[in-house]
């Protein structure tokens, strides 16, 4: 199988059975293509659809995103996860919109340069809202091309990346760039999944693992690393009106600008803890310990129930990054997942 009929055989393929219905797949533009591809980084469609409608119905352009309060922006992420990705769009949104007249740039070294948009999302924006010529390499795309082309290794390995870039570029067409592009993101997500369907793949038969039966040898795997646990508690303060005690992380570091409860590492320290900010513990309640686990390690946290002897006016310092939050009537802020789900378990 040439490139031609490769090419061919992808966009036959996706006539028929590729995926048209998706929200962000209506009225292409630019916008939509770049916050949809930010979101499916390293997340799920079925989990993004619900947040990008939401989002974009919020921040329906560049321009309302680059307006926005980052607190708000963050708010609309929740849930999601790996909140750079939602800074880096906001810090990208004003740099467009005071760089490039609100408009996103077509060429891929001017989306590069933009915090948060990597190789393939550049070609992704610059194919699909665009339609001129460029390879993207998502992980949907990495598989199908790791198997057709026999690429050996870990696409993470800069030696893999390198191969798999080189036949991207090479496989991909001159013409009908945004319908291909989509093509082969669909392919990879409905077809050549991790335990694929190759009886309906439309190029099996140039396909390199197909061939020498060894499908799921591709693509390598990534090299296995036991992650460390980190400990903490999470002190959920309630004063006398009902309110909870929020802090504002600095927006460098783990969940950056998000909002969280006070925290501490030993259990044994909640009522210096409490002291020090000023509080006098009425009475406390230690919840089972939960696990929340990040990419790089494993953070095992007690959610401990606090009643504070406190009104609700008192700050001590009066801090702008610390709040009382009601949740009987909640402000739009961003939280992370183990703070959502603490409400939660609250309501």
């Amino acid at each position: 199988m040439n490139t031609e009929e490769f090419q061919n055989a992808i966009l036959n393929w996706s006539q028929i059975h590729g995926r048209k219905d998706l929200p962000w797949q209506t009225n292409i533009n630019a916008y939509s293509v770049w916050i949809s591809e930010i979101m499916l980084q390293q997340t799920q469609v079925q989990t993004v659809i619900p947040y990008f409608k939401r989002f974009m119905a919020r921040f329906p352009t560049i321009s309302a995103l680059a307006t926005a309060d980052i607190n708000d922006v963050l708010h609309y992420w929740t849930g999601l996860g790996y909140y750079a990705r939602a800074r880096n769009m906001h810090k990208t949104a004003q740099l467009v919109s005071n760089k490039f007249s609100g408009q996103l740039p077509s060429m891929i070294e001017d989306l590069i340069n933009l915090p948060g948009i990597g190789r393939s999302t550049a070609g992704a924006i610059r194919s699909i809202a665009f339609k001129k010529p460029a390879a993207i390499l998502d992980g949907n795309v990495k598989r199908v091309l790791a198997r057709y082309g026999g690429i050996k290794g870990w696409p993470g390995h800069s030696a893999t990346s390198k191969e798999l870039w080189g036949l991207a570029e090479a496989m991909s067409p001159s013409s009908q760039t945004d319908l291909y592009t989509q093509a082969m993101m669909d392919l990879g997500a409905t077809v050549c999944t991790k335990n694929p369907d190759c009886k309906n793949c439309p190029v099996k038969s140039g396909c390199a693992a197909f061939k020498k039966g060894e499908i799921q040898s591709y693509p390598g795997k990534k090299p296995k690393k036991v992650l460390p646990i980190r400990r903490c508690c999470f002190l959920v303060i309630s004063n006398n009106c009902g309110e909870i005690l929020l802090q504002q992380n600095p927006l460098m570091g783990i969940w950056g600008g998000l909002w969280m409860f006070p925290q501490c590492e030993e259990i044994s320290m909640i009522n210096s803890k409490c002291e020090f900010m000023g509080f006098k513990l009425s009475t406390k309640k230690i919840l089972a310990q939960r696990r929340h686990s990040f990419s790089h390690f494993h953070l095992d946290y007690y959610p401990i129930y606090i009643r504070a002897e406190i009104s609700g006016a008192h700050l001590k310092n009066d801090r702008q990054d610390q709040l009382w939050y009601d949740p009987k009537n909640p402000k739009e802020l961003g939280m992370p997942k183990p703070a959502v789900k603490i409400f939660e378990d609250l309501r």
